[in-house]
């Protein structure tokens, strides 16, 4: 497929640039693939669409503050460093982005804080558009963590970061179950769960499990290139355990439903995925890029947001819900007027 395929008119004023008052409060629509039978509901609804018989699988990545601002040795020019992993914990190396690129060279120093608090030193240039910077402070690591993160701030996506980051966004642009850190941009899905839907999809006796996708800018990078087989995804590290494979392994053998909540679930499972369909546990990364056509493997259900026009995000769905029923579904929500993007309403697909 042609990445002009994927662009469609989305008028500016859908794009949300804040979250539904309430998690489970946003708006759901949702697609019946067998049929083509849309419905407009509440999120908090998605319960009356499983049963004792189906699971549920999350992505339990926890976003870091991952954007600082600093400024350059000399000039004083203001510097944004947006923190994408760390490479080394002993020597506080860490590969970041930085911009403007064009003003950094190796060996210049950043200073971050009103006081200074942190100074980092660019060391080496890892690719076009990234740097390594090393942290130069002696005391403890734990205390550098704190006040590296104290620093930073919560990285919204650059359709939601024309406005100020607040206090709100700390908390919001995280899922209730986020565990393990290491995300720079949240799994978007799982942020309409509450505990209290949580709770009651417990009762039903739908069950959880937990995957790990560190999710990267790679997500949200433009995709350059017309056709789709030459757009090359960045790695990302992956972790599913024995337990997790198990129980999907056994709802797949016993024709039970699987249901990924949010695409970065789909990519992991399909990272992992035998040729007869089995999930084995995996620890590792992945740079698996997934849109039309592909055959899904494992799971026959999907929660997703509503994605920007030419997102890998949005190819990924379609390549779940079918290219000419995203189109139509994408069509019914603009007129409707759901919310599009990372704080924007959701889509359920069912067969």
């Amino acid at each position: 497929m042609k990445l002009s395929q994927f662009a469609y008119n989305l008028p500016e004023e859908l794009v949300a640039l804040h979250p539904a008052e309430n998690r489970d409060e946003s708006r759901l629509l949702v697609f019946h693939k067998k049929t083509g039978e849309i419905e407009h509901k509440l999120f908090k609804d998605v319960k009356d669409y499983f049963t004792d018989q189906d699971i549920m699988i999350f992505n339990d990545t926890k976003v870091f503050p991952a954007r600082l601002y600093g400024n350059k040795e000399k000039t004083g020019a203001r510097i944004e460093v947006f923190l994408l992993r760390e490479l080394n914990k002993e020597q506080r190396l860490w590969d970041v982005l930085v911009d403007p690129a064009r003003k950094i060279r190796i060996g210049n120093k950043l200073y971050f804080g009103e006081n200074d608090e942190l100074v980092a030193e660019v060391i080496d240039n890892t690719t076009s558009r990234g740097r390594t910077l090393r942290f130069l402070i002696d005391n403890e690591y734990d205390e550098f963590k704190q006040t590296l993160y104290s620093l930073g701030q919560t990285p919204l996506p650059t359709h939601i970061i024309k406005r100020e980051v607040t206090e709100e966004d700390r908390e919001r642009y995280q899922t209730i179950f986020a565990k393990k850190e290491g995300a720079v941009a949240a799994p978007t899905a799982g942020m309409h769960f509450s505990r209290e839907l949580l709770k009651r999809l417990e009762i039903i006796g739908v069950e959880f499990g937990f995957i790990t996708l560190h999710v990267g800018l790679g997500n949200f990078r433009n995709v350059d290139v017309e056709d789709l087989t030459k757009h090359k995804m960045d790695s990302e590290e992956i972790h599913i355990n024995e337990k997790v494979a198990n129980m999907i392994n056994d709802a797949k053998e016993n024709k039970r439903r699987v249901c990924s909540v949010g695409t970065t679930v789909l990519r992991t499972l399909e990272s992992s995925v035998t040729t007869s369909g089995y999930v084995k546990p995996f620890d590792g990364w992945t740079n698996k890029f997934i849109f039309p056509p592909y055959e899904i493997m494992v799971p026959d259900t999907l929660i997703s947001n509503f994605h920007l026009p030419k997102t890998t995000l949005m190819m990924t769905v379609a390549a779940f819900a079918g290219y000419n029923n995203l189109m139509h579904v994408y069509d019914v929500a603009i007129k409707e007027k759901y919310r599009f993007g990372t704080y924007g309403d959701a889509m359920l697909i069912i067969d």
